[in-house]
């Protein structure tokens, strides 16, 4: 069970999103201008905003922050579409499926200059595009939250199997990674300018679910994210009907992890997959000249879980190909740090 904080905002008084009052035991979905593209078409974050009708903390559901990972955006969408919300009976749920249109719209991960949402936080008004959608979420939404599940996955070619990340240093969102009950959970730094330092500087206590790859749906990813909301939707006691979420069995907590690179360049054919335990010596694939003359094994260095892969068809030399997780501890649903 995590350890429920008492709300930062006095639960009788509304939320008030762009000029938008959200009252005790009510819904609604408030559109914030962000924008808008070159050809003068407006842009707008949607939020939708779920409060009980008894006291209880606040939690932000974000998908989107970088444009082209559309699983996080599906995760949230499914959840609001299958009204899993709508049972809400104490507490605040703000669920927010998309926040960087722009790089959305353009099939990019960061805004059309090159900037990145997620090195952008707490952002400034008069800044580029990205700081700009960065202040409007710290400013007009966080306040009001106490925890937060940022949703993302692999960049570029690069699959994630489904995991999460979490603060060392932060008790709740170690246990919130451990009620969430992903294959992997993974300490992680915190990152300058990023959501999740801004969360922790704020004093909320966040969450980040890693799976599949940008640009391309992954069912299982989706069904491992939906899955672990609900979970922890159910320990801050926020919904009146439990969900049906059982335990999908251990989590695996990985203290430290490296890369496998490619040792030449070439086409890439992978015998490995995510989610696989390997041990050093194993091969994991080859890696072929396009001229039919040279074809090399890649064998693992390294014992551990592949919680990464790269699905590129063509690498470079010294490109990452397998991401391993070396430090391992098995980790039980009901197990207290």
């Amino acid at each position: 069970m995590i350890e429920l904080k008492v709300g930062r905002h006095p639960f009788e008084l509304p939320i008030v999103i762009e000029k938008t009052e959200v009252l005790p035991d009510s819904y609604a979905m408030v559109k914030i201008p962000v924008g808008r593209t070159p050809s003068d078409t407006r842009l707008t974050l949607q939020a939708h905003i779920y409060r009980g009708k008894n006291p209880g903390p606040a939690i932000l559901l974000l998908g989107g922050v970088h444009g082209d990972e559309i699983n996080g955006i599906e995760i949230v969408n499914q959840l609001i579409y299958e009204k899993a919300f709508n049972n809400i009976h104490a507490g605040t749920i703000i669920a927010i499926p998309l926040l960087n249109v722009f790089g959305f719209n353009n099939f990019r991960r960061a805004m059309p200059d090159g900037k990145d949402v997620n090195r952008s936080f707490p952002g400034i008004m008069n800044g580029s595009y990205a700081a700009r959608i960065a202040r409007i979420l710290s400013k007009a939404i966080m306040p009001y939250i106490d925890y937060a599940i940022d949703f993302h996955t692999g960049g570029d070619s690069r699959y994630n199997y489904p995991q999460t990340r979490f603060t060392k240093t932060d008790v709740i969102s170690m246990q919130m990674a451990q009620l969430f009950n992903a294959p992997f959970m993974i300490q992680q730094p915190l990152i300058v300018k990023s959501f999740r330092k801004t969360c922790k500087d704020m004093g909320i206590s966040s969450l980040v679910f890693e799976g599949g790859e940008s640009v391309r749906l992954d069912g299982l990813s989706i069904q491992y994210g939906k899955e672990g909301t609900l979970k922890v939707l159910n320990a801050l006691n926020l919904l009146k009907v439990k969900s049906n979420t059982e335990h999908n069995g251990d989590t695996i907590l990985i203290l430290k992890s490296a890369w496998i690179r490619a040792q030449q360049s070439g086409i890439f054919i992978w015998e490995k997959s995510s989610g696989q335990y390997i041990e050093k010596g194993e091969p994991l694939g080859t890696i072929h000249d396009p001229y039919g003359t040279r074809m090399t094994t890649i064998f693992s260095k390294l014992s551990g879980h592949i919680i990464g892969h790269n699905n590129a068809s063509v690498v470079n030399q010294g490109d990452a190909i397998f991401h391993i997780g070396l430090l391992e501890e098995t980790i039980t649903p009901n197990q207290t740090f």
